[in-house]
């Protein structure tokens, strides 16, 4: 599936080039996709900012499907062919690393988010907000409790006016200790993003991480305009069936 034109700027409004799948071969703009690169002995390895030198290769499907890949030799034959490279090795780790490393941008950009003021933590405080209509995104530690999930869920809908839909944060798959360091706050079990920019910049990595571990994410997340999914999940299943 490819994404309407209105949906391939980023959040500054800037087009944003396409790359395609070595393993599928579908185009999609690069920061939905992941890129690999070789390092210095040959090795490949996870460069998820994009910012490695030399040929990369890229790769947008999901992690059980890259392990497949892996197994079968696919992978490593895709890669030769798209680095142009005699030969080269693929650590048998790769997939867990980068899971690893898309899990990272998405703290690290949390962190960051923080330092610039844009990020609301504490029940009470996100309530407050997010009954003022001051939310663009909530989130939350897996391990946070039911009731306070749902309390802030029902707060953000009264915000925004959407009282009886189905609005609510994201559960994120790490736990609040991870999550506080990452903020660099103590026990941080909610949060949530006060700037709508900040929003967009998560969301962008959120969304490619998510796609990797095939985890679900609600319709406000994926909707934005500045945001082309990745690759289309039917697409991908019918042609990964073939790796």
């Amino acid at each position: 599936m490819r994404p309407p034109p209105n949906e391939r700027l980023s959040d500054s409004g800037a087009h944003t080039p396409e790359r395609k799948c070595i393993l599928t071969g579908e185009r999609a703009p690069k920061p939905a996709l992941i890129r690999l690169a070789l390092s210095p002995a040959s090795e490949v390895a996870p460069d998820v900012r994009a910012c490695a030198p030399g040929r990369g290769a890229w790769i947008g499907v999901d992690r059980a499907h890259l392990e497949a890949s892996l197994a079968k030799g696919k992978l490593k034959g895709a890669l030769i062919r798209a680095l142009r490279v005699p030969a080269l090795t693929v650590p048998d780790d790769l997939p867990a690393a980068i899971e690893a490393a898309l899990e990272r941008a998405v703290l690290n950009r949390f962190g960051l988010e923080a330092r610039a003021g844009h990020v609301i933590t504490g029940a009470e405080r996100i309530e407050k907000a997010a009954r003022g209509g001051a939310l663009h995104a909530l989130f939350h530690a897996h391990d946070a409790g039911s009731d306070g999930v749902a309390s802030l869920a029902q707060a953000w809908r009264v915000g925004q006016g959407t009282e009886g839909s189905g609005l609510s944060g994201i559960s994120l798959p790490v736990d609040r200790h991870m999550l506080s360091a990452a903020l660099g706050r103590e026990n941080a079990v909610h949060l949530a993003l006060d700037d709508a920019r900040a929003a967009l910049r998560v969301l962008a990595l959120l969304r490619r991480w998510f796609h990797y571990i095939a985890l679900p994410l609600p319709d406000w997340a994926v909707e934005s305009e500045t945001f082309a999914p990745p690759l289309s999940t039917k697409l991908n299943r019918d042609r990964i069936e073939t790796l």
